[in-house]
């Protein structure tokens, strides 16, 4: 048994390099590592407890949906204050409020490319997985929710189909701002 879940998406998949969080038997992780080596750039072998690697990726969705959620609403900060969001964006990308999903979404608002790499409606499932995980832990994740509920108003919006970084249109509409691409 081998439990290997992975982070990249569709982009880093058709790379080559995607990070893969593997767990399970030596045997079973012998086996496929010649697969796990030319789909990934990383492999973590999180020992021989199954289970490890799926508890890894459930670690890596709270961050990287928390971090998309906190993009749109920095966004929207930066708009409400009048800022030029390429600009913002370009401060940002070399200060220590940045991240990967802050420097690989952002773009996306700047441009109005909405167009999905990553929809909205993954968010909903992957932040409700993590909540419902940390609940049986028994430990509160209350900027885990507010980003799923940001993301679960996205899609109750529409915009369940767009982009993730679609996010921002709610930050901006409940604020009365325009985005690029809107007039």
């Amino acid at each position: 048994y081998l439990d290997a879940p992975i982070s990249g998406g569709a982009a880093k998949a058709s790379e080559g390099r995607l990070s893969i969080m593997a767990s399970g038997s030596e045997a079973a992780f012998a086996a496929a590592r010649p697969a796990l080596d030319a789909m990934a750039e990383t492999v973590h072998d999180l020992g021989r407890e199954a289970g490890a690697g799926s508890a890894m990726k459930a670690v890596n969705q709270l961050l990287a949906g928390v971090h998309i959620a906190a993009m749109g609403e920095a966004l929207a900060l930066a708009a409400s204050q009048g800022l030029d969001l390429g600009r913002a964006v370009e401060v940002i990308r070399g200060s220590a409020g940045n991240s990967w999903m802050f420097e690989n979404r952002a773009p996306h608002v700047v441009e109005a490319d909405y167009a999905p790499r990553s929809a909205v409606t993954i968010w909903p499932k992957d932040l409700g997985i993590v909540s419902g995980i940390a609940e049986g832990a028994g430990l509160s994740v209350p900027l885990t929710r507010a980003a799923l509920g940001r993301f679960e108003a996205a899609v109750e919006a529409g915009w369940g189909a767009q982009d993730d970084a679609a996010v921002t249109k709610l930050y901006a509409r409940e604020a009365g701002l325009a985005l690029p691409g809107e007039a």
